[in-house]
């Protein structure tokens, strides 16, 4: 486990700490049990999450980038409460959500929303999209028919859709249109965060950026905070104030947007940008040094730093002792023992 400061997300998009975070994690875990051995006894374990510590900050959106099978997922999921943490906290507006009884935690999930990956297999194919998107308003009770019937219209304007298409269903509708949908009814209940677990990703090039200038436009009207998640370096670069980096259910590196621009970054936070396709004046695609080797089983996580069994500058500390993630200046922290 990497051990993992509480200030690691004290600063904000805006260079300040006088803000106190809308959400915030520490220490947080998350271990499944994959195997068992002889006589029931549990002899594996993943760690997904393994001692994240971060805070988001109300009206920024913190982008969260990484591979594939690093634990972005499971920690939105931690961070909603959608799965129970194995360890660590989870904080919203200052609450630990795990103090919350049963009725509290739902009252409070009407702040806390999510936009899924897939837009066609988070929405009910049985269910008209009118219905999909007042379901939330039905569920907790706000509004009655005719003001579910209007704030259902008004959200389908607002995300770009006819309102006379509330009758159809979600397979009459193309993808970026039903990331839409997807959207509204996470509007529906006027949040105050969106986790978008890669938004995006599913979606043509020229789709998705439609639906980024969409949410930039949203939080703008509404206030709203966003935690982004993708792989893609590229879309996080461009929606976020902050931008996070994970490897193997740890953080590496977590600065602002602009820091992300310029030298010294992570080791691994640089081979991701190395590997980013980028269109050169003669319309051919720049050649880049792609990581060396495979990410290592989240089963057996390397000692020390996980990434020291790919990184290029790797030393002998690297192999026996994880890094800190420390503070190296205005706010950009990074977990090396040479950076």
């Amino acid at each position: 486990m990497t051990p993992v400061g509480d200030e690691a997300g004290r600063i904000g998009h805006n260079g300040s700490d006088s803000k106190s975070p809308l959400a915030a994690v520490k220490n947080l875990r998350k271990v499944y049990s994959v195997q068992r051995g002889f006589f029931g006894r549990k002899s594996r374990y993943l760690r997904a999450v393994d001692g994240i510590s971060l805070s988001v900050f109300p009206g920024e959106t913190f982008g969260l980038v990484g591979e594939s099978g690093c634990g972005k997922s499971t920690l939105a999921r931690l961070i909603l409460r959608l799965e129970e943490p194995t360890g660590g906290q989870v904080l919203f507006r200052g609450q630990d959500l795990e103090t919350l009884s049963s009725r509290e935690l739902r009252g409070l999930r009407k702040h806390m929303q999510m936009v899924f990956q897939d837009p066609y297999s988070s929405l009910n194919p049985a269910k008209r999209v009118g219905w999909l998107i007042a379901e939330p308003l039905v569920i907790h009770g706000v509004g009655n028919g005719s003001e579910i019937h209007d704030r259902v219209g008004s959200l389908m304007e607002e995300v770009g859709l006819n309102p006379k298409d509330r009758n159809r269903f979600p397979h009459q509708f193309s993808g970026g249109q039903r990331q839409r949908i997807g959207i509204a009814r996470a509007l529906a209940l006027n949040p105050d965060l969106i986790v978008a677990d890669e938004p995006v990703s599913a979606l043509d090039v020229s789709v998705q950026a439609q639906v980024l200038r969409l949410l930039e436009n949203l939080q703008k009207k509404h206030n709203l905070t966003y935690l982004i998640i993708a792989h893609d370096l590229g879309v996080v670069h461009y929606i976020s104030d902050r931008i996070g980096v994970m490897y193997l259910g740890t953080l590496m590196d977590i600065a602002s947007k602009e820091q992300f621009l310029n030298p010294p970054f992570h080791p691994y936070t640089e081979a991701l940008l190395k590997a980013a396709p980028r269109i050169e004046r003669t319309g051919t695609e720049s050649k880049y040094a792609p990581l060396q080797g495979d990410v290592p089983s989240p089963l057996s996580p390397p000692p020390g730093c996980r990434f020291h069994t790919r990184c290029p500058y790797a030393d002998m500390v690297c192999r026996k002792e994880p890094p800190l993630l420390e503070d190296k200046g205005n706010g950009h922290f990074m977990a090396c023992h040479f950076r």
